[in-house]
């Protein structure tokens, strides 16, 4: 796979996530016990053997920056190629930022300067674990200009997505916005395969008309034109995009099945940074049912349903269901927490009641105390 170049396009990315990216990016937000959003498709570009990647900023990315560091955890700490963070390069000239087009263009070198001969555009709100040398495989053998991965889903919350409608010999017709109202199941995974040659075809091209969207402008506007062929993903796929996507996909970990397929699979993990914490601490009042306790937690009271992220302390007395806790954060004694996701740093004070629903989970900012 040293033919592709990896970009994970972080600008103007879905931003529906409320006091979850109050602070921190989409692409930063935790997940699953001890890792971010773009821990999997940093993954998974790695596992299949793409070593050559540029993360497209765009704003609130220190806590972004400060997971990212070098890229060791996912062996992209090179010489050559390797792990590039991009900066957003702002216009003065324009009181509205310009979109990604306009960011590649400012970062060209990155294109010229690498020997792959195909790009990978991707997002970082896309959970699952998917080889691309598999699209690769496919873009070639059907000779297309475009791959789009996509997967097929109906719709369980009020969240958007962005729709497809695919013909019988695979080739997508139709791409609407997410605002559209087109009856498909076929839901694209914002993963684009092409060569970088398109690419840059299209960026001057779009730019030199005064649109500035790769999506919205480069692809939906040429389906007609361009030979956009659709890679259907059957695996398990988590689109991050709103509150109770999260909270639904995050409590779907606790299903076996899905965190086998997520995480287990062979030559296929996921990767984040490593802090070497010690393990979690259980006392002799503790109660744990069906939850995912991460590394460096203190557990005394009861827990039902849960991901604990690391060293979350939990005093006796306390009962916690059905929720999300964020690294660092201290429950006092006595207290009940029922679907609620409290962000990192939370602190609980004792004989406190929280609870929210499970369409409606109770959200505690980062730093927040109650």
């Amino acid at each position: 796979m040293n033919s592709i170049m990896g970009v994970i396009n972080l600008v103007n990315e879905w931003d529906h996530l409320e006091e979850l990216t109050s602070a921190r990016c989409p692409a930063s937000v935790p997940f699953g016990g001890r890792y971010r959003l773009i821990d999997f498709v940093l993954s998974n570009m790695v596992n299949s053997g793409i070593d050559d990647v540029a993360v497209f900023s765009h704003n609130k990315y220190r806590s972004l920056m400060d997971h990212l560091g070098s890229g060791k955890e996912w062996d992209l700490d090179r010489k050559r190629g390797g792990l590039f963070v991009l900066p957003f390069i702002h216009d003065d000239a324009f009181s509205i930022p310009r979109g990604d087009l306009y960011q590649f263009y400012n970062h060209r070198d990155y294109f010229y300067r690498g020997p792959q001969e195909y790009v990978l555009v991707t997002r970082s709100h896309i959970i699952c674990n998917i080889d691309y040398r598999d699209v690769l495989r496919q873009h070639l053998e059907r000779g297309a200009d475009i791959t789009a991965v996509y997967t097929t889903m109906e719709q369980t919350d009020a969240a958007k997505y962005r729709k497809l409608e695919i013909d019988d010999n695979g080739r997508v017709t139709v791409i609407e916005s997410e605002e559209g109202r087109l009856n498909s199941p076929c839901i694209s995974m914002e993963m684009y395969l092409m060569k970088k040659s398109l690419l840059l075809d299209l960026v001057d091209t779009c730019l030199s008309q005064g649109y500035y969207h790769l999506v919205r402008d480069g692809i939906m506007k040429n389906v007609n034109r361009l030979h956009i062929s659709g890679y259907r993903f059957d695996g398990y796929t988590a689109i991050i995009n709103s509150i109770q996507s999260y909270y639904r996909h995050s409590m779907n970990l606790l299903q076996p099945s899905v965190l086998r397929e997520l995480f287990f699979q062979p030559n296929s993990l996921i990767y984040t940074k490593v802090k070497d914490e010690p393990p979690a601490r259980y006392m002799n009042e503790a109660i744990v049912k069906n939850s995912l306790i991460a590394n460096g937690c203190t557990i005394e009271g009861r827990v039902e349903n849960c991901i604990i992220f690391r060293g979350v302390k939990i005093h006796k007395g306390s009962v916690i269901r059905n929720s999300i806790l964020l690294q660092n954060g201290e429950i006092q004694e006595n207290v009940m927490v029922e679907n609620a996701i409290l962000d990192k740093d939370v602190f609980i004070d004792r004989g406190r009641v929280l609870s929210g629903a499970l369409t409606a989970p109770f959200i505690a900012s980062k730093k927040k105390i109650i």
